[in-house]
């Protein structure tokens, strides 16, 4: 179904200058991976938050999916602010208070009676503030950078989540086996901060930014159009899958394959570095050929395919017919695969809705987003109660081409 496109989606001829541009992509790059720090970077420390405070997979799902439930209740409203108000002044507002959040977990969120409560109110707050930054930072890239560079510097963008995960993963788990969850906590507050001092210092409003309130006015709102919910829902099924991995990785490394805490950072290291290759990669690509529906479709079918290897590849590992490296290698192939389509599925949304309304578009696709984020470490502790690693990858598969018919239903 075709939309009809809005009538003010590109900045006057006269683009402003390129350091310019890269000061606002580096500030909302900064401002992503600070926040995908605490929610992809937490569950890598999994053996200690286990050991510490004496979780299980329920109480770990709780905790991984606190900061999840946060950001799916504020995305949208933070989206709608963020076309009324501006990227700035929504930006550093979320920052602050996010920062502010996780600092008081470093310094009330111990091991000790009612920590389980404690940790899912934290990271509640501070998923409820961050639900500003991937809107903020977003619209900003589509007001500061013409049609024919979004993709790129959309995904560039988007690898703030693999880089924030590979940050996550190279840290995190030995700063809290060494020096426990104060530290963890307070260094994520500490990235907040020098989020909120880039955005401070160099996201302004773009000249084609004061053009976009008449223009928002003129329109139907973006939650008003059928057509941009199947697409943001497409892109919340999407995620599911990968959020199966970034929960769950580290203690399906640990506990199938024997892996060692160095052998679960190096792993996820490895899998956030190839993610954030391969979304700079596919930004490009759509930026030269536009075709950017039918690379959706392709991820769809390459993932949901790998999902299938590594379940049938893990049901032979349990029968020691397989060699875990082989296992980890496919579970390393899954999550670059369910990574890569990020940017370009981010870049079209906004692109359909305008940049006008480009806040309240991404923040309707990451409310579906982070609802998942939300629900399915539950769903994986659930499918491990009941079932075992093979189902959790065979329902993952499903997951992915369950966006199949939301992304084929758009036709872009």
């Amino acid at each position: 179904m075709n939309m009809p496109a809005p009538t003010a989606t590109t900045c006057p001829p006269q683009a402003p200058p390129l350091s310019q541009r890269w000061k606002v992509l580096i500030a909302g790059f900064v401002a992503n991976a600070a926040l995908i720090t605490a929610t992809a970077g937490l569950p890598t420390t999994a053996l200690s938050l286990s050991s510490d405070y004496g979780f299980g997979h329920a109480e770990l799902a709780w905790v991984f999916g606190s900061m999840g439930l946060g950001l799916a209740l504020s995305e949208l409203p933070w989206g709608m602010l963020t076309d009324r108000w501006g990227d700035r002044p929504v930006l550093l507002c979320g920052l602050l208070v996010t920062g502010l959040a996780l600092l008081g977990l470093a310094i009330g969120g111990q091991p000790g009676d009612g920590a389980l409560i404690r940790l899912c109110a934290g990271l509640t707050l501070a998923g409820l503030a961050g639900g500003s930054v991937n809107a903020a930072s977003g619209r900003a890239v589509m007001a500061w950078f013409g049609p024919g560079e979004r993709g790129l510097a959309m995904s560039i963008r988007q690898t703030a989540v693999p880089l924030g995960g590979l940050l996550g993963a190279c840290v995190l788990p030995s700063l809290a086996r060494q020096q426990g969850f104060s530290l963890v906590f307070g260094l994520l507050a500490g990235l907040c901060a020098l989020a909120g001092y880039l955005t401070w210092r160099w996201l302004h409003e773009a000249p084609c930014q004061a053009q976009a309130e008449p223009e928002r006015r003129a329109l139907r709102p973006a939650w008003s159009e059928a057509p941009l919910w199947r697409l943001a829902l497409g892109i919340g099924v999407l995620c599911m899958p990968q959020f199966v991995i970034l929960s769950f990785g580290a203690v399906f490394i640990h506990e199938q394959l024997g892996g060692s805490l160095l052998m679960v950072s190096a792993s996820l290291a490895t899998l956030q570095l190839g993610a954030a290759v391969a979304r700079v990669l596919s930004g490009r690509w759509s930026d030269r050929n536009g075709n950017r529906h039918l690379y959706l479709w392709r991820c769809v079918l390459a993932a949901a395919a790998a999902y299938l290897l590594l379940a049938g590849a893990t049901a032979l590992l349990t029968r020691q017919m397989l060699p875990p490296a082989l296992v980890l290698a496919l579970l390393i192939g899954c999550g670059i695969l369910i990574s890569a389509w990020h940017g370009v599925a981010y870049t079209e949304l906004a692109s359909q809705a305008g940049v006008a309304r480009a806040g309240t578009a991404l923040g309707m696709a990451n409310t579906l987003v982070f609802a998942g984020m939300f629900l399915t470490p539950t769903l994986v502790a659930a499918g491990l109660r009941h079932g075992d690693w093979p189902l959790v990858w065979g329902v993952a598969a499903l997951l992915t081409l369950a966006a199949w018919p939301l992304l084929r239903a758009w036709r872009g």
